[in-house]
């Protein structure tokens, strides 16, 4: 029998949150000195720290790489994020689209 968690009620985490909360305090780095490790600029690095950018499949790669986790887990949390986000904006326009039949 599969036992059911309790849905948390919580929107997915921006990729940027986890990367700020949890990555960068582990690796004991100046953000400057990541920014310089995954090629970007601080600012980008920001950007993304602060939830103001996504995280792109270029970075993604370059995450993974740096973190040893591959680029999924970076593409999957910023994909989550959006598909929350687009469904919080657009549900009801959402609702109203027909699901169409194949013949």
């Amino acid at each position: 029998m599969t036992r059911r968690l309790p849905k948390r009620g919580l929107p997915p985490m921006h990729p940027g949150e986890l990367l700020r909360e949890e990555i960068l305090p582990a690796l004991v780095r100046s953000k400057t000195e990541i920014a310089k490790l995954l090629g970007v600029s601080r600012q980008t690095l920001y950007d993304i720290l602060s939830e103001k950018q996504p995280v792109t499949p270029a970075m993604a790669l370059r995450l993974g790489k740096l973190c040893g986790n591959g680029p999924d887990l970076w593409l999957n949390l910023q994909k989550r994020h959006d598909l929350h986000h687009a469904q919080q904006e657009l549900g009801e326009a959402i609702k109203k689209i027909p699901t169409l039949q194949v013949a």
